[in-house]
């Protein structure tokens, strides 16, 4: 649930780019598809949901996933290397922070649109796609996401949180 130390670290991490978080996270992640293997068969990639390249403090969901990469010392799954991102967003979009559902969705439509899928595009064709983010607030982030993948060639788009906002309706 994202409140409370979980909150709190977060956004220690996401605005305040104490990047010592990232490692905590990154090392939860590999933990969590370690301890899931059933639903991590068949995932041909892990990728961040990710930041604008030029994000301050820190480009925190690459941060979590560099240190994801580093920690799977034995390369057991297909997470995307710190240095070849196969996802990556060129263009500053609106934040969906504090916003109403519907700036929501707005800014997770325009969020999509200025991804780039970066790999060979022939390899993202039938794939199945395990998208990583922080936090879930209303699902519209992951839901246009993962659209956009689906459009591009991926067959299956799974999600997967560090944190869900508290049910509010």
């Amino acid at each position: 649930m994202y409140s409370g130390a979980l909150r709190n670290k977060i956004h220690k991490l996401k605005y305040d780019g104490i990047s010592g978080w990232a490692v905590i996270f990154g090392r939860l992640l590999v933990g969590w598809m370690e301890s899931h293997p059933e639903e991590m068969a068949g995932v041909d990639y892990v990728v961040g949901n990710p930041t604008h390249t030029g994000r301050q403090p820190i480009q925190h969901i690459e941060a979590i996933m560099d240190a994801a990469y580093t920690e799977d010392v034995i390369r057991a799954f297909p997470l995307s290397p710190p240095d070849g991102r196969w996802l990556v967003k060129y263009a500053e979009t609106p934040r969906s922070a504090n916003r109403t559902l519907d700036e929501k969705r707005r800014a997770a439509a325009a969020h999509a649109a200025a991804l780039t899928w970066t790999g060979d595009t022939g390899d993202i064709e039938g794939a199945t796609i395990l998208l990583v983010d922080d936090v879930f607030t209303s699902g519209s982030q992951l839901q246009h996401v993962a659209r956009r993948l689906r459009a591009t060639g991926a067959s299956d788009v799974r999600g997967l949180v560090l944190a869900r906002v508290p049910w509010s309706g």
